[in-house]
């Protein structure tokens, strides 16, 4: 992948008057930075097409004495955006999923004035609970970016969303707390976000039987996530593979080819049932 056009003149600065590990250091947040501006412009443009709530579709399912082949029936999945967001943020990863697999997928607008996870969970699994019910599966996936994974989280282990979701793939997801731009705490939702929060101390309780499997992508240069390694998921009694993406930012996260292709596998590979214990995994991507 290359980002590099209106960078290049930058490069031999960087590389003649930096040590060689801080020059490679330099150049890829100037790569990163870069592709974060050209995400958010594009992000800005497309925002509106996605204010409005998607609208749920019935899927035609087969008559029950209907013949079928021996293939295996991939469950739903659902997107959750992050912080003053919307739908929009997933038109490329929603296309890829789209375009490999056949699934029935669907995104899920919650209002830029939620100020409480725990509300905005109920929210995600009453809409869950329509989506079992009109597409006649027991259990879905879900991918969430950013503060949608920690919505998703609670939703799982505090609201008995575990025996819905099969997989929670959470995308640079604050899962232990993070402490960038402290001016935001203004925002009660942004407090929730914050390391030592009640919500996030709720997460660190015990677990046990969590039927869930979880799939942590965290980017090593994620300008949000303070420390990095928040992103990760850690608790003991959660089956969970905590993914590093190596060479972009947290914009680029939902959009990239190479962590759509990421979040592909991990949906196809997650088996209800797995005995999943927390892996080592990478994923460089510039």
């Amino acid at each position: 992948m290359k980002v590099t056009g209106a960078i290049a003149p930058f490069l031999p600065l960087c590389e003649r008057f930096l040590p060689a590990r801080l020059a490679g250091l330099s150049v890829a947040l100037l790569k990163s930075t870069a592709l974060e501006l050209a995400i958010l412009a594009g992000h800005l443009v497309l925002y509106p097409s996605g204010m409005t709530q998607e609208r749920r579709v019935t899927p035609t399912l087969p008559p029950p004495d209907a013949p079928r082949l021996p293939t295996e029936e991939k469950p739903p999945v659902v997107l959750l955006h992050g912080f003053i967001d919307n739908r929009s943020v997933f038109v490329l990863l929603r296309r890829f999923l789209g375009q490999h697999g056949g699934r029935h997928l669907e995104s899920l607008n919650y209002s830029p004035l939620t100020c409480d996870i725990r509300t905005a969970a109920e929210l995600l699994g009453r809409h869950i609970e329509d989506i079992c019910e009109r597409t006649g599966q027991e259990r879905v996936d879900v991918v969430g970016h950013s503060l949608g994974g920690l919505i998703a989280r609670y939703y799982v282990q505090r609201l008995g969303g575990d025996h819905r979701v099969r997989t929670l793939v959470t995308l640079g997801t604050p899962h232990g707390g993070t402490r960038v731009v402290p001016l935001a705490n203004a925002h009660p939702i942004v407090r929730q976000m914050r390391p030592g929060s009640q919500v996030l101390e709720e997460l660190r309780e015990p677990a046990p039987g969590c039927r869930t499997h979880f799939v942590a992508f965290w980017s090593d240069l994620d300008h949000l996530m303070d420390p990095l390694e928040t992103a990760c998921v850690d608790h003991p009694d959660l089956m969970a593979q905590n993914i590093r993406v190596t060479g972009i930012g947290h914009l680029a996260l939902p959009v990239h080819p190479a962590v759509a292709a990421g979040v592909r596998k991990a949906l196809d590979t997650s088996r209800t049932g797995d005995c999943t214990t927390a892996r080592p995994g990478g994923l460089t991507v510039a």
